[in-house]
C-alpha cells in the first residue's frame, strides 16, 4: 500500500532525553568496544577518564518522538535501514540530558519501495549537541508516483589502495548485546520474524555495524580522540550476520576528510561512507 507523500514535513513529538555512563558503556560494548579501549568501556579504571564514542548519539532517545505515523501504514517487517548520518557539533558527555526532535525531510517513490528520510536534532545544556540524518527503506509502501530521488551508487572511490584497513571481529551474540540500548526490532532476535522478512537467520543491526564501522574510523583517522570526530555518513548496501568479519577500508581525500567502505569478505555492506574530522 502505498505511503502518504504529505507527510514530509511532518514532526515528531519532541521529547525529552537523558543519559548516563552505564549508556555510554553499554552501547561501546554493544559495538565491539572491550578490554582494549578502557577509555570507552570501563569508568573505574585508573588514570582513565571515561570518554563516549562518537556515533552513540544514534542510540539516544531510540523510538522516541518518530513521525513515521504520519506516513500511513507499512508492515514493520518489511522496513530496512537505508543511510545513516551524525553530525557532532561538539563532544558527547558521558552525562547528558536535553530535548530531541525528529521531521521528515524527504520520501522517494521506488515503485515497488518507499523511503523515508528524517532529520534529527538534540538540544543538550540549551545548545545544539549533534544532528542526525537518517533513511528507511520499505518494500511495498511505494508507488504514489512521486519523485524517485537519487539513484544508490557505490559512490566515487580513489583508484588506489586504501590508506587504512581495519578488521574487527563481531561476536555470535553482538545482535543481543547491541539490543539492549534500544532498538528491540525482533529482526535480530527472532529467527520466525527474520525469516518473514526474507532473512534465514536474524541479522546484526546495521547502526551496529555502523557503530563499529565508526569505531575503525576513530582509530584510523583520529588516534581514538573522540574530540576530532566530527560528522560520519553511510549507506547500508547488505546485511551483516552476527559473528562475521568487518574490514573497513579509508581513502584519505584531503586534510580532515575520508571516505570508506565497510566489508564482510567481497560483500560491501557500507558504501557511500564519508568522514569528517579534525
Amino acid at each position: 500500500m502505498p505511503l502518504d507523500p504529505a507527510a514530509v514535513g511532518a514532526t515528531g513529538e519532541t521529547v525529552e532525553v537523558s543519559w548516563d555512563s552505564t549508556d555510554c558503556l553499554l552501547y561501546a560494548v554493544g559495538v565491539g568496544a572491550g578490554v582494549d579501549d578502557p577509555v570507552f568501556t570501563t569508568e573505574n579504571t585508573a588514570g582513565v577518564t571515561q570518554r563516549v564514542l562518537p556515533t552513540f548519539p544514534v542510540v539516544v532517545g531510540w523510538g522516541l518522538g518518530s513521525p513515521m505515523a504520519a506516513v500511513g501504514p507499512f508492515d514493520p517487517r518489511l522496513l530496512v535501514h537505508g543511510q545513516q548520518a551524525v553530525t557532532l557539533h561538539r563532544p558527547v558527555p558521558v552525562e547528558g540530558s536535553g530535548s530531541l526532535s525528529t521531521r521528515i525531510v524527504a520520501m522517494y517513490d521506488k515503485g515497488s519501495a518507499a523511503v523515508v528520510v528524517t532529520e534529527t536534532e538534540i538540544i543538550e545544556s540549551g545548545d545544539l549537541l549533534c544532528s542526525l540524518r537518517s533513511s528507511v527503506f520499505i518494500r511495498g509502501a511505494g508507488g504514489w508516483g512521486g519523485d524517485r530521488g537519487p539513484s544508490a551508487t557505490g559512490g566515487s572511490l580513489p583508484e588506489r589502495s586504501a590508506d587504512h584497513s581495519v578488521t574487527s571481529q563481531t561476536s555470535p551474540d553482538q545482535a543481543l548485546v547491541y539490543r539492549l540500548s534500544g532498538d528491540r526490532n525482533p529482526l535480530h532476535s527472532d529467527p520466525a520474524f527474520a525469516a518473514a522478512g526474507g532473512f534465514d537467520r536474524p541479522i546484526l543491526h546495521g547502526l551496529c555495524t555502523y557503530g563499529f564501522t565508526g569505531r575503525a574510523l576513530l582509530e584510523a583517522l583520529c588516534d581514538g580522540d573522540p574530540d576530532r570526530f566530527r560528522h560520519m555518513e553511510g549507506r547500508f548496501a547488505a546485511p551483516v550476520f552476527p559473528g562475521e568479519n568487518l574490514t573497513t577500508r579509508i581513502w584519505e581525500i584531503d586534510d580532515g576528510s575520508a571516505v570508506f567502505t565497510t566489508s564482510v569478505d567481497d560483500r560491501v555492506v557500507i558504501d557511500q561512507g564519508r568522514v569528517e574530522y579534525h
